[in-house]
């Protein structure tokens, strides 16, 4: 009887002291005592076998379940974007998670990896009911009963002051908070997330008001010193400050942007570059372009389909009022994009849309290259036709970075099928992602490619060139970036009148940069653009 306590005990400790960050899987978190054990277990003998224990042991399980999920969506989320899950707004991301794991591993893997998923934690639910089932047995015994009872108050106060202390909800004596022997992690986990789900809502609310008070909506005309050119967005996955300060990343990407403006300066081009602070790290790319086209802080889905539901006009809207056509480029969707028909684009090509017929590189439908191209071929070659806006999103720097293609000859792209010889080399993800090191190198590459591939399409228009804003969208996961910040590289290229006006931004000139340039938050770019490239703007 002794051994089964302990057993079942046991199981509850190591459920309680879940880590939910990476950083907290250590050995030191099995010495952690969680205040909520001994609670726990007066209130299971307290209740007993009967009716009134079973449903305190079913609600137990479900809780403890629930935040065993919570913890396990902290610590995907803390790797991939340096955040705890937010379970109001980050639900979306399941179903991304799952195509970008298809994408890399295959769906027979991916659907292996879930079954396990669930059976395992269908084995804690079995272990739990076990578990509490074997300290409500002791019930039977009056005595025992009565401990219970009259433990269940203290135990229980102890770790609401734990909890309270922790989120500083008021603070203990010092003497009384150091005699506190552990800690009630999970229990504040389910509060905090409780709490979060509350605020959000709140959020969400002052966001909608906001989204309605737009200072530029009827002011304008705006982007009238383009002049007839055209205007391309081009976004770079995963590009950031860590090709700048990442020793890993420093020589080949600068080394390549060097390169690209000595090219660029010889052909009569103008280039200016700074910072911008994307609203996320690791992913959700459409964060970053919905902050850019509304001029709006969108740092969770909650706030990005809450401006999807509002009145706000994005960048594209008033480019629409300026005369310029307006196309989204989007080689990730291999699906319909209904959410694009709010940004006010009066054409949208997704991956099916673009003409690629060679394999595709894991994830990644197609390469940089042959996006670029892509738009020439169904925009800008056309004759007659009017200027056009374009958001072009690139994703060959964008996860799991294998293979990485290399530049070829514009007029050899054709189909795509030029590239089959890149995209069926090399090792799989599966491979290359059990070697932080290897993640790193692919990582190196992936960018450095996508910004020869912006670098030699420049060159190709620099006869008749567009004004072209190029710009990282987020950090990688902060194991492959190695740096803290949220900043991503701006760079302004085209013809050196549009270029010029720039300067009153503080940004350097040329492909680098200044480090101490302060960065600008995504959600003033809209109005930067519009002012920089208007006559007559507020």
């Amino acid at each position: 009887m002794t051994l089964r306590l302990i057993l079942a005990a046991l199981i509850l400790y190591l459920v309680l002291i879940q880590p939910n960050h990476p950083a907290a899987m250590t050995w030191g978190a099995f010495l952690m005592f969680p205040l909520e054990l001994p609670a726990i277990l007066a209130a299971l003998v307290l209740a007993g076998p009967g009716l009134a224990g079973r449903v305190l042991r079913a609600g137990l399980v479900l809780a403890l379940l629930m935040i065993i999920v919570l913890k396990l969506a902290d610590f995907g989320t803390f790797i991939a974007f340096n955040r705890s899950f937010n379970l109001l707004v980050d639900l979306p991301l399941v179903h991304a998670g799952w195509t970008l794991l298809q994408g890399s591993i295959g769906t027979g893997l991916a659907v292996l990896a879930l079954v396990l998923a669930v059976m395992a934690l269908l084995l804690v639910a079995a272990a739990l009911w076990w578990a509490t089932g074997v300290w409500a047995a002791l019930a039977a015994r009056g005595s025992l009963r009565w401990a219970g009872a009259l433990a269940l108050l203290p135990l229980g106060a102890v770790a609401v002051a734990e909890i309270g202390q922790s989120m500083r909800v008021w603070s203990l004596p010092p003497a009384l908070s150091q005699s506190i022997p552990g800690a009630a992690f999970t229990a504040r986990v389910g509060v905090e997330r409780a709490l979060r789900f509350r605020d959000t809502r709140a959020d969400l609310a002052d966001f909608r008001a906001a989204a309605r008070d737009d200072p530029m909506r009827l002011a304008g005309p705006f982007l009238d010193r383009l002049d007839g050119r055209d205007l391309i967005l081009i976004y770079v996955e995963s590009y950031g400050r860590s090709s700048f300060e990442n020793p890993l990343y420093i020589d080949t990407h600068t080394g390549t942007l060097r390169e690209i403006e000595a090219d660029l300066t010889d052909r009569g081009l103008a280039m200016r570059s700074g910072w911008s602070t994307a609203p996320m790290v690791g992913g959700q790319s459409w964060l970053a372009h919905g902050s850019v086209a509304s001029g709006m802080w969108l740092d969770n889905q909650g706030r990005y389909r809450a401006m999807l539901s509002s009145p706000r006009r994005t960048l594209l809207h008033f480019a629409q009022e300026a005369g310029l056509r307006t196309v989204a480029i989007k080689p990730a969707h291999v699906f319909p994009w209904p959410e694009g028909d709010y940004f006010g684009f009066d054409a949208i090509y997704n991956a099916p849309d673009l003409g690629y017929e060679g394999e595709r590189f894991n994830w990644i439908t197609m390469p940089d290259q042959f996006t670029l191209h892509a738009l020439d071929r169904l925009e800008r070659d056309a004759e007659p036709r009017p200027p056009i806006m374009a958001q072009i999103a690139l994703v060959s720097s964008h996860a799991p970075w294998v293979p990485v293609p290399e530049l070829v000859e514009w007029d050899e792209i054709g189909d795509g099928t030029i590239f089959n010889q890149w995209a069926l080399s090399g090792d799989p993800p599966e491979v290359v992602w059990r070697d932080n090191d290897r993640v790193r190198e692919q990582f190196r590459l992936a960018i450095d490619y996508s910004l020869q591939a912006v670098g030699a399409w420049a060159a190709r228009h620099a006869d008749d060139p567009p004004l072209i804003i190029a710009l990282g969208d987020h950090e990688p996961a902060r194991f492959v970036s190695g740096v803290d910040g949220y900043d991503v590289p701006i760079h302004i290229i085209g013809p050196p009148d549009l270029v010029d006006e720039f300067a009153q931004h503080d940004w350097q000139e040329g492909m680098i940069p200044d480090p101490q340039t302060p960065a600008l938050r995504m959600d003033l770019l809209r109005d930067l653009f519009l002012t920089t490239l208007s006559t007559d703007a507020p």
